[in-house]
């Protein structure tokens, strides 16, 4: 006859979750335009210049609570390459304008408190980084363009930055 114990420090431990889950993920706002359609196609000689402006939020979605949402907003701006009509400042003619809003809802569990910015604001938009940069570039081509595909963001560098301007500012709030 076998002896089980009973002692209640030997009983397995209850896992607590993994520190971040993906809840959800979903396009938040989603914007494709082309001014110059339909004489744009035909006139556009050279590729367009693409100017890309991203930017990452983050909102607690209950006080007190340990979800939050993220948003990946990313601009992409094409004008002609040359001057020809336009703002000559701006680089030409507006070609086509795409924003995107790219959201995620994500819970922190057991994160420690001075890693819950960094993991905001660099960890979950690089998750999110693939889904909106293939969003972006299935738009752009669907528009009749070349599809505009999105390089590797270094997050951590964004991040960064984000910091030394709050900082640079008066402030050493957080940025979430």
């Amino acid at each position: 006859m076998s002896e089980t114990s009973q002692n209640p420090q030997s009983a397995p431990q209850p896992q607590a979750g993994p520190p971040l889950t993906v809840n959800l993920q979903y396009v938040k706002d989603l914007s494709f335009e082309v001014p110059g359609a339909p004489m744009i196609y035909t006139t556009l000689r050279s590729a367009p210049r693409v100017d890309i402006n991203l930017d990452v939020q983050v909102r607690r979605l209950q006080e007190g609570g340990s979800s939050f949402e993220v948003t990946l907003s990313i601009r992409a701006e094409a004008r002609e390459a040359g001057g020809n009509g336009g703002d000559a400042a701006a680089g030409g003619a507006r070609v086509f304008l795409a924003e995107l809003a790219y959201g995620g809802i994500f819970t922190l569990n057991a994160v420690p408190e001075n890693a819950v910015e960094p993991v905001l604001l660099v960890e979950c938009p690089r998750l999110l980084f693939p889904f909106a940069r293939g969003i972006l570039a299935d738009v752009t081509r669907d528009g009749g363009f070349p599809p505009v595909m999105l390089q590797p963001i270094d997050f951590v560098a964004l991040w960064q930055s984000r910091r030394a301007q709050a900082a640079a500012s008066g402030g050493n709030q957080a940025l979430i």
